[in-house]
């Protein structure tokens, strides 16, 4: 087992911090985020991970990371699917052999290695590929792979602890597993409390809630802990979180997201459901009972309710029918709010305001 490297680092009173998660190569949403934030060189930047993979930009978000650390204080934090890529080349056994054949077809050039191995000139289309590909990586890339080997599991300080997936306990760091550190599914639903703020990313925010689909950090002051994963990538209304720390330990939170939607106005006012599903990952499983060219009419097999599903959402596999993030949750809207609009449709409009996605049916002012 490889334990976890820890690392303490200080967070100086007076310059702000923010907190990131789960860029998976949207570079132009992280530029989007800290231009909205006025990031600047007197700010401090944390970065909890999943810098790469899931889409054809990790390479380029990764370089962009590099040269923002020599300018700017920032620290980046090793995610699991960070780890993918030096695991791969050093030819670790923490990830199995199995694994990297069915990850590569899947995602083809959305995973760093394979991208890698094709700017290196050196197909990973077989396993019989693999030594070659890991040398000429190593040749192409060194600079890259050493920043991704430098990142701990765990940066820490007296009043916070940063990880990608979460830690069971403060004390004896260094003892736990470095794969369980940056991944540990349902954080938030493993029952543990903290003395510290534990911050973490890894496992998006909405697959906590059963009937809103909100993507703003989840903040439980009770417990001191803090999940900010947004879905920047992997969701069609996913948003990039910048959480922001409080400027005296015990203060509040507040965060900023960017989700390069087009924003417009509400002009009307509209009561939010009373009564909502969340159709979420791992938890999508539909029976159509009318199709249409916009919409289709589907029983939720969880939940066992109907309602209406974007017809281009909904996925055929053998194992039956699924769809994208989905919801019938009618958001709350006064006039003159803002609303991030993530799609048009002849009945309304699916938009996001304050991280939740919803429908509004209302008039916008274009």
């Amino acid at each position: 087992m490889r334990r976890a490297v820890v690392r303490n680092i200080e967070l100086p009173p007076g310059r702000r911090v923010l907190v990131i998660s789960d860029i998976h190569g949207n570079l132009p949403f992280l530029k989007g985020l800290l231009a909205k934030t006025g990031f600047s060189r007197e700010d401090i930047l944390i970065v909890l991970g999943d810098i790469l993979e899931k889409s054809e930009g990790g390479l380029e978000t990764l370089r962009y990371l590099m040269e923002l650390s020599q300018t700017h204080t920032v620290y980046t934090i090793s995610g699991n699917c960070d780890d993918i890529t030096p695991s791969f080349v050093d030819g670790r056994e923490d990830i199995p052999p199995e694994f990297y054949p069915r990850y590569f077809k899947i995602f083809g050039e959305k995973c760093a290695v394979v991208k890698l191995a094709r700017l290196a000139g050196a197909p990973v289309a077989a396993p019989s590929d693999y030594p070659a590909a890991r040398a000429a990586i190593r040749a192409a890339f060194a600079p890259e792979l050493r920043f991704l080997r430098s990142m701990p599991n765990i940066c820490l300080t007296p009043d916070y602890l940063f990880v990608h997936g979460g830690v069971p306990r403060e004390d004896r760091l260094e003892e736990l597993s470095a794969h369980r550190c940056m991944k540990n599914d349902d954080f938030l639903g493993q029952g543990y409390s903290f003395r510290r703020w534990v911050i973490v990313g890894h496992w998006p925010v909405t697959l906590y809630r059963p009937d809103i689909p909100s993507a703003k950090p989840l903040l439980d002051y009770d417990r001191h802990i803090a999940s900010i994963d947004g879905g920047c990538t992997l969701k069609l209304d996913g948003q990039l979180n910048a959480l922001i720390l409080p400027e005296r330990p015990g203060g509040k939170f507040t965060y900023m997201a960017y989700d390069g939607f087009p924003e417009m106005t509400a002009l009307d006012g509209q009561a939010p459901s009373a009564d909502s599903v969340n159709i979420r990952w791992g938890r999508s499983a539909l029976a159509v009972l009318e199709t249409g060219p916009e919409f289709c009419r589907c029983r939720h097999l969880e939940s066992g309710r109907v309602l209406d599903i974007l017809t281009d959402y909904l996925r055929y596999d053998e194992k039956g029918v699924h769809c994208e993030d989905s919801t019938d949750y009618r958001l709350p809207v006064s006039p003159g709010d803002r609303l991030s609009v993530v799609r048009r449709t002849s009945r309304g409009i699916l938009a996001k305001k304050d991280g939740a996605t919803g429908w509004y049916f209302g008039r916008l002012a274009e």
